[in-house]
């Protein structure tokens, strides 16, 4: 399997450390808000991964990371944390906003079908695993300490501009980050930050440098070193986190450690509403309750997330995914021939090398588009090559299993559904044409439609 890697800025086989077992760490989300349309885009394409690793037999080890403390709202860790932002918008504590955000994303997660990762975990629940690796910095030597926290100096990490090929030289300060006239330099970045002296914050915690909150990088680092060791084969995440949050990651990481911190990145691009980007500020922002409550599925909108590449900039807009809502039930239409007494030999034949043709794609880059125009062919074939239900009954959980667009959750028809149809064909066969009509209309308002082929009624869900 090959994927486009950050690091090497190319598509790279993919070789795990330890094969069949793969490791991967996904940026989760920052829980002070609803997860809007472009989050979903970015985690889908990263459930899309993990069912194309395990389609090429790997044996994944997936965790996902929950950001509930230490995410400022500037680039610079100036700025409230957006958890107890999050806290004074809503009169609420900033654990109740972590709870609440935290269990609406992962419902989200269900609704769009995503795989659960192997891990979901908290920052808040590592604050030890946190304090331990910076003390392992600060015994190496990479921090400092000014007024507001223990700071990162990454001038004495060789290479740290080498992943987002970063110009520092030529990089003004404040261009990137505000200017903080503390820092050496305006590119080192907050490991813990002291609580403020006025006040107390609802999350903080002590710590050999004083009371406060880890800062947003460090979490991630020591969160996914737990649980799958200090050279990750794949890290994820959006690509908006390559210019600070995943390059200060490696800073940190490879300078505890002495390792290369991940073999494999891979970055979702941005994703445009309307052709402007998604800012709350443009109030495009769009939560999946505000797609279903228009009455399109959740599987809609994993399907238009896969009508586009991860590493493309992809648009959004109602009307492609109504269309994408309208090519899904044609994928389910073609689904529920499994339940139906139908042949073709060809259709059996064709479909062994289109399944070829379609996982190479999936497992060339994730080349979703590719894949469903492979499958989007399949389904069209019927027309001139007639349908086999065994075929399709052993296509299904494979394109299934990769897609994950529910084609495997159809139920079948009732056996009262399929007597109807079978009186409906004594009466053709008899001619009688108002007997039949009827039974027509009696399917149609169970929500039942047929269509009349050379193989016999097809049956549809309207």
């Amino acid at each position: 399997m090959k994927l486009y890697n950050t690091l090497t800025k190319q598509i790279d086989e993919i070789e795990p450390l330890n094969p069949p077992q793969i490791t991967i760490y996904t940026c989760g989300p920052t829980v002070y808000d609803y997860a809007h349309i472009g989050h979903w885009f970015n985690y889908v394409r990263m459930d899309t991964l993990i069912r194309t690793l395990k389609a090429n037999d790997f044996n994944t080890k997936w965790v996902m990371n929950i950001t509930d403390v230490g995410h400022l709202t500037s680039d610079a860790d100036e700025g409230e944390d957006k958890l107890e932002k999050g806290a004074k918008r809503e009169g609420k504590t900033a654990w109740e906003i972590a709870d609440f955000y935290t269990k609406d994303f992962l419902d989200g997660m269900k609704q769009l079908n995503m795989l659960e990762p192997n891990h979901i975990v908290k920052a808040t629940d590592h604050i030890p695993e946190q304090v331990e690796l910076i003390k392992r910095l600060e015994e190496k030597g990479f921090t400092y300490i000014i007024s507001d926290g223990v700071y990162y100096e990454t001038s004495k990490f060789e290479g740290y501009a080498a992943f987002a090929q970063l110009d520092l030289d030529g990089q003004e300060a404040g261009a990137r980050l505000a200017i903080n006239p503390q820092k050496h330099s305006p590119t080192d970045f907050a490991l813990w930050k002291f609580s403020p002296q006025d006040s107390q914050r609802d999350m903080e915690w002590d710590s050999p440098w004083g009371k406060g909150f880890p800062g947003w990088h460090i979490e991630c680092s020591a969160m996914s070193m737990k649980y799958l060791g200090e050279t990750l084969d794949i890290h994820t995440g959006g690509i908006d986190h390559i210019p600070v949050h995943h390059t200060n990651e490696i800073a940190q990481s490879e300078a505890a450690t002495g390792k290369r911190f991940a073999n494999h990145w891979m970055h979702s691009n941005h994703i445009m509403v309307n052709g402007r980007k998604i800012s709350k500020s443009l109030d495009n922002s769009i939560r999946l309750k505000e797609v279903t409550d228009r009455g399109i599925s959740p599987m809609a909108v994993r399907l238009h997330v896969l009508e586009s590449h991860y590493r493309s900039q992809s648009m959004f807009n109602w009307e492609n995914l109504e269309a994408s809502q309208n090519t899904l039930k044609n994928f389910y239409a073609w689904a529920d021939l499994q339940f139906q007494s139908l042949s073709s030999q060809k259709l059996t034949t064709n479909y062994d090398e289109a399944l070829i043709a379609f996982k190479e794609a999936m497992s060339d880059d994730l080349k979703t588009p590719v894949a469903l125009t492979i499958f989007s062919d399949m389904t069209n074939r019927i027309e001139d090559l007639g349908a086999d239900s065994v075929a399709i009954s052993k296509t299904v959980p494979i394109i299934e299993g990769l897609l994950g667009i529910g084609l495997s959750d159809r139920p079948d028809i009732t056996g009262a559904q399929k007597s109807i149809i079978a009186e409906r064909e004594t009466s053709r066969a008899d001619k009688d044409w108002v007997k039949s009509d009827k039974l027509r209309d009696q399917l149609a308002k169970e929500g039942i439609g047929l269509r009349d082929t050379a193989q016999g009624p097809i049956w549809f869900r309207l």
